[in-house]
Parts: C-alpha cells; structure tokens; sequence
C-alpha cells in the first residue's frame, strides 16, 4: 500500500476536519493555477460534538493536524504532522469555519468545512518552522 499521503485522499476520510488554506483548493491539475498551503485539522469524535439541542456547538477538540503545499502542477508535498497535543494546543481553531467547494483531483466538487485565511496559514507556518 502506498503510505504517501495525499491531500485528495485526506480530503475525503469520512471524519470531522476544519480546512485553513491560503488560496482556493482546486486539486484538479487542468484548472489549479497557484501555489497553495492546506492545513487539516482532524476534528475528533466526541459525544454531544453535533450540536444538537442547548444550541451547544459541540466540542471542537483537534486530536491531529496536518500541512500540506502544493505547487504548480506538481504533487502536493505533505509539509507537516503531529497528533502531539502540546503542539495542536498552540493552533488557533478557526470558528468561523463555513461550508467550503473545492476541487478533487477527479475534478469532482466535495464540500468540506474551512476557511481560507492566508494570515492563519502564515501562523501556523511560523508554528511548525
């Protein structure tokens, strides 16, 4: 089995994941156009997470994260990795998370929850430099 993650693949595990990315993502090599820097922050499963009744939001606690860059139309280079809760502790949460479209590599529309924000991508750079 190929152990290289990839972004598309992360993309589409059928967990709870808050994306921050500095531009658009569009994994489709026909229409990607720029660099781009996606961090992905596995949102663990906790009970009461869903926000049902209470107006509660849930807890949005991360239990691992990762970084990815993607340039041109080369493959995306997995930047970063941790399950370390000392380190996703000092990752600020971006709350304001909202459906998000981007591009698979198929060329396929998936929604996911995110926000692009190239400041917070910036942050986190400087976390993991």
């Amino acid at each position: 089995m190929d152990m290289e993650f990839r972004l598309n693949q992360v993309l589409q595990i059928p967990k709870r994941k808050l994306i921050v990315s500095s531009n658009d993502i569009t994994l489709n090599r026909d229409s990607r156009e720029s660099e781009n820097v996606v961090f992905v922050l596995m949102v663990e499963e906790s009970l009461g997470s869903a926000g049902g009744r209470g107006g509660g939001s849930g807890n949005r606690k991360i239990d691992k994260i990762m970084g990815f860059r993607i340039k041109d139309s080369n493959k995306d280079v997995k930047i970063f990795e941790t399950e370390n809760p000392d380190v996703i502790e000092k990752f600020d949460i971006p709350y304001n998370a909202v459906a998000m479209d981007i591009v698979l590599e198929s060329g396929d529309p998936f929604v996911v929850q995110g926000v692009v924000d190239g400041d917070l991508v910036q942050s986190y750079l400087r976390l993991i430099e």
